[in-house]
């Protein structure tokens, strides 16, 4: 079993143990929605912890008060993501707390998105929620299989978007100078966002597959966590890929 989602691989779920209760499918779903609500609330207390600042003390104060929430959602989600991904066994108390880091970090974001393009989240949300439901039926009806070819192609593609935006990140570190069509939003960028969606999208579909083998090798109990754990990570990714996209549109 392989999955674009670089946390959800073919390592965690070999020599699982073949005792205790078993994985199923509902469970994840179950565990993926409890996670998206731990986002969402955390999400909601950041952008509403930037409304009262903002009242009181302007824009500028609103966005200093929300800056450590961001920074610091990122950098936690980031570690606690690779200890989930090096511990699966772990993933029913780290990916709770992953998923309220995230929560932090993207409530901060959309925010203030939202003060430059009124709008734009409540879009993002419903484009996501849309790109979901609509992966999940061409997956479940068949009309999208997952067979080897397509996936090492998304893993490929997958792998080559990510060092590309290392490579821009090193650069804009290090430099003045950023790789042009990530951030323009000109035909170039906007194409370019619309292929990463549209990538981010494909991966959906790859770990629906791989929870389903899962569950079909009865993977035990703790597994659903995992399997919830490396959807937001996927959830996140498109979400965040949408708003840029969205944005890109807007200006």
């Amino acid at each position: 079993m392989r999955s674009g989602n670089p946390v959800l691989q073919e390592k965690a779920f070999r020599d699982l143990p073949a005792t205790g209760e078993r994985m199923t499918m509902n469970g994840t779903i179950a565990r993926t929605g409890l996670l998206l609500l731990l986002a969402v609330i955390t999400g909601g207390w950041t952008w509403h912890h930037f409304v009262e600042v903002a009242r009181s003390g302007g824009l500028p104060a609103g966005l200093a008060a929300i800056s450590p929430y961001i920074w610091g959602g990122l950098i936690v989600g980031l570690v606690l993501a690779l200890v989930t991904t090096f511990a699966s066994r772990w993933a029913g108390l780290t990916a709770p707390f992953y998923a309220m880091a995230e929560g932090c970090a993207l409530g901060g974001i959309s925010v203030m998105l939202e003060m430059r393009y009124p709008g734009i989240v409540l879009q993002a949300v419903m484009l996501t929620a849309g790109v979901l439901a609509v992966m999940l039926l061409l997956y479940r009806s068949g009309i999208i299989k997952v067979t080897d070819k397509f996936r090492m192609g998304v893993v490929a593609a997958t792998g080559a978007i990510a060092l590309l935006y290392l490579v821009d990140i090193g650069l804009r570190a290090f430099t003045s100078i950023q790789i042009p069509f990530i951030h323009e939003s000109g035909a170039l960028g906007i194409g370019f966002s619309l292929l990463v969606v549209g990538l981010a999208a494909l991966n959906l579909v790859l770990d629906f597959d791989m929870i389903e083998r899962a569950t079909a090798q009865g993977a035990p109990k703790y597994m659903e966590w995992y399997g919830a754990f490396a959807l937001m990570v996927t959830l996140v990714w498109l979400y965040m890929e949408i708003l840029r996209l969205l944005s890109k549109a807007r200006r």
